[in-house]
């Protein structure tokens, strides 16, 4: 699993949104992506994982129930 941080919706470097980003080989369960948003803690984070049919791209905010 490698994990990174990005500056989106920005061209320059320490503006924007912070997001974190996964890049995961195999599935993990949704449980555990809650987990590594909440210990990152960025508004989001997304889990990018290759599947037959493309790419699956699950995002988690360290709050769920924050809109």
């Amino acid at each position: 699993m490698k994990l990174i941080q990005v500056d989106a919706f920005t061209t320059k470097p320490f503006t924007g949104n912070p997001a974190g980003v996964c890049f995961l080989s195999e599935t993990i369960p949704d449980s555990d992506m809650l987990k590594i948003a909440k210990e990152r803690n960025p508004p989001e984070t997304a889990f990018l994982h290759k599947n037959d049919m493309g790419y699956n791209l699950p995002r988690f905010t360290p709050n769920p129930k924050q809109k």
